[in-house]
């Protein structure tokens, strides 16, 4: 086996600090890096350098094209190459050119990506431009080695057509209200707070010939027929099981792709439901957390395509057993070292950190609905609230030692101790007592805190995290603001906090919830608490056009009222399309492959019972017949609820309006997929394994 040396080929494919700092003149690389710290733009003549420092370095790695890569609102990544190639000298000589001004903007059509009405089809300039703060890397593909610039994307007037460009202004937003914060407990020399974003990623991976066997896996990236296995995962072998030598070596694979690019990946482990992992990665800032995560799904795709496997990223590819999600570990940390979720030893004492979470818990219950909006996707309604994830009822989990003390000033105005850990003793001589952390944890609540972050658990794992965390720092800057506009002016500031913290906490307290977000308890105690229950993705998305949503986020400068609604445009024709995609799969699949398959295996019981009895007038031919009238009488309530599924599918598609559209497919088309689905799974129970024209369960997540 070779041996790696992970600090050798760590980040050997990406245009480091490090790297710049080597190629570039330090007037240039002080100017870079003053602009990727402070803000500003770098001069021309500057970024030419850059540009031909950046070729320089590609080229040596063999590209010959680079790309401005950027996140459009289909959820995954753009890319167009073009070449260093520029015109021949005299000589005849091709030269290899790369200008400052190409680093910084390009100029992509932008007519073709979902604009939500903001771009009209004839109007198709848009541009790239550079994120700097996020460095550029090269990406080895079938296309050779491409130089990625991970930029942001905007309308020719300016507006925000990606995911990127509204991230970027949140930051800016919670940094400066999170600065203010920290100026008030005289921290005088941290210049910056920066959100941190860890997100965890789930995926399953199935063997790619039998994958190419499904129509419903190639097209809508779940099963959408399937009887279950006779095992799943209710033996809970498969959890943090050992890792089987073609997944194994898959992984190392992976690895090794992810380190190239910078990827910080850390842990890899089973997760709970057959043929389902998971890697994570090293907390990082909060773009580059975003960047590198498509980076991580898209390599997991391409690596899984070399191991003669598919990996599937949707949420929720197999009926009865846990979908895939995308845990999102935020926390917020002060350029000096202060992470603004750390509560010490003592966090009673705490005053800062005590103010912190008081704003959060404003945030998350002013603003509970668009919190779950920003996890809303097509493929998380299958999941949200399954007993798998958790519910879609948002709460914040705080632990028993902070639940106590915000119970302390709430009832007292004081909190006057903590709760401990203490030791935990195994009763094994040779076995050492471990310190206990002062509270449990707990996997049913969407957002948990975890000794110095908040964990967003409803993240999508086929979703970009960009979302949830441009809402999240949008909410919580606004809870900062408003904090710190009252504090800044109080006259007796101890007091003035003293008070804010007790009326955050007891104005807001009713989003704290440690129980069991799974069961049916919690959802009517959280109806009688107010908090909102929003079950899909097409009821969440007009939460982000509500008045309360537009005053936020023009506030902050992060979205304009016109990208909102772009954006909620979006959301309803991505449901709409893609639940559409699904009924046609399903109509194709049913037509074309199942009740031909069915019809054939009738014919098979048929003869054989004619057979038999042709064989033997006197034959017991019962157990043929009864199996044939069941499948028969399935097959005909398959052909019903195809016909039903039709024009289903036909009234849906011809709303005019999108919302409506959407709503249809949702109130009917779904329902009727259903109804198909029901007849088609039992009949895979009843027909002979080698007439059954797919792979079943069994051959997908055992196999492989």
């Amino acid at each position: 086996m070779n041996k790696v040396n992970v600090e050798e080929i760590f980040a050997e494919n990406v245009f480091t600090l490090g790297k710049m700092k080597e190629r570039l003149p330090r007037k240039v690389f002080n100017e870079v890096k003053r602009v990727m710290e402070c803000g500003g733009e770098l001069s021309l003549a500057a970024a030419d350098v850059v540009a031909k420092a950046m070729k320089d370095w590609a080229v040596e790695k063999g590209a010959t094209h680079y790309t401005h890569w950027f996140q459009p609102l289909t959820g995954i990544t753009a890319e167009k190459h073009d070449s260093f190639v520029t015109h021949p000298d005299e000589e005849g000589r091709m030269l290899m050119e790369f200008s400052g001004k190409e680093l910084i903007k390009g100029e992509p059509d932008a007519s073709s990506f979902p604009s939500g009405g903001l771009r009209a089809t004839f109007e198709a300039r848009g541009y790239t431009a550079w994120d700097c703060t996020s460095p550029a890397f090269v990406k080895e593909s079938g296309t050779g080695p491409i130089l990625c610039i991970p930029t942001a994307f905007c309308s020719y007037k300016g507006e925000a057509l990606d995911k990127k460009t509204p991230l970027l202004r949140s930051m800016e937003a919670i940094g400066e209200q999170a600065l203010r914060i920290v100026r008030l407990f005289g921290n005088t020399t941290a210049t910056k707070v920066i959100p941190s974003v860890g997100p965890e990623q789930e995926y399953f991976l199935v063997d790619r010939k039998k994958y190419l066997q499904r129509k419903d896996l190639i097209y809508a990236g779940r099963t959408l027929f399937g009887a279950a296995a006779p095992k799943g995962q209710e033996l809970d072998d498969h959890y943090f099981g050992v890792i089987r030598e073609r997944i194994g070596e898959y992984m190392k694979d992976l690895n090794m792709e992810l380190w190239k690019l910078g990827v910080t990946a850390k842990t890899q482990h089973n997760e709970a439901a057959p043929a389902q992992h998971e890697l994570a990665p090293i907390y990082e800032t909060a773009n580059i957390a975003v960047d590198h995560n498509q980076l991580i799904m898209e390599t997991m795709r391409r690596v899984a395509e070399h191991h003669g496997m598919a990996c599937l990223l949707h949420e929720k590819p197999f009926a009865g057993v846990n979908g895939s999600g995308k845990h999102d570990n935020w926390s917020l940390t002060t350029d000096d070292g202060i992470n603004m979720l750390d509560p010490g030893d003592t966090p009673n004492e705490n005053i800062q950190f005590l103010l912190v979470l008081a704003c959060i818990m404003k945030a998350v219950d002013i603003h509970a609905d668009l919190l779950r909006q920003s996890a809303a996707n097509v493929g998380n309604d299958h999941r949200l609230g399954s007993n798998e994830a958790p519910p879609a009822i948002i709460s914040m989990f705080l632990g028993e030692q902070l639940e106590d003390v915000v119970k302390q000033l709430v009832e007292t105005g004081e909190a006057t101790h903590s709760l401990h850990g203490g030791k935990l003793q195994t009763g094994v001589s040779t076995l050492p007592d471990l310190e206990k952390d002062a509270t449990d944890r707990n996997r049913t609540s969407p957002f948990a805190f975890t000794g110095n972050k908040f964990e967003f658990r409803m993240v999508g794992s086929a979703d970009s995290i960009a979302s949830p965390n441009t809402t999240l720092n949008a909410i919580v800057a606004e809870a900062f603001c408003e904090a710190a506009d009252e504090l800044e002016k109080a006259e007796n500031f101890d007091m003035a906090v003293h008070d804010l913290i007790k009326k955050y906490m007891t104005e807001h307290q009713r989003i704290v919830f440690n129980g069991d977000g799974y069961s049916e308890e919690w959802v009517k105690e959280a109806e009688k608490r107010g908090l909102p229950n929003i079950t899909s993705m097409v009821e969440a998305t007009a939460t982000l056009t509500t008045e309360k949503s537009v005053r936020l986020f023009e506030k902050f400068g992060i979205f304009t009222r016109a990208e909102l609604e772009s954006r909620e445009e979006v959301l309803y024709e991505t449901y709409a399309k893609c639940i559409n995609i699904e009924a046609l799969t399903m109509i194709d699949m049913a037509t074309k492959q199942i009740i031909p398959a069915v019809v054939k295996y009738t014919i098979t019981l048929a003869n054989s019972v004619s057979a038999v009895r042709s064989a033997c007038a006197e034959a017991n031919v019962k157990v043929q017949t009864e199996l044939l009238m069941e499948v028969s009488e399935l097959l005909a309530e398959t052909k019903e609820a195809l016909t039903k599924l039709k024009e289903a599918e036909a009234k849906a598609k011809a709303k005019t309006n999108s919302k409506d559209m959407a709503y249809a497919f949702k109130d009917m088309v779904m329902p009727a997929m259903k109804e198909l689905r029901t007849p088609v799974d039992k009949l895979e129970m009843l027909v002979d394994k080698e007439a059954w024209p797919m792979p079943s369960y069994g051959d997908l997540i055992f196999e492989v």
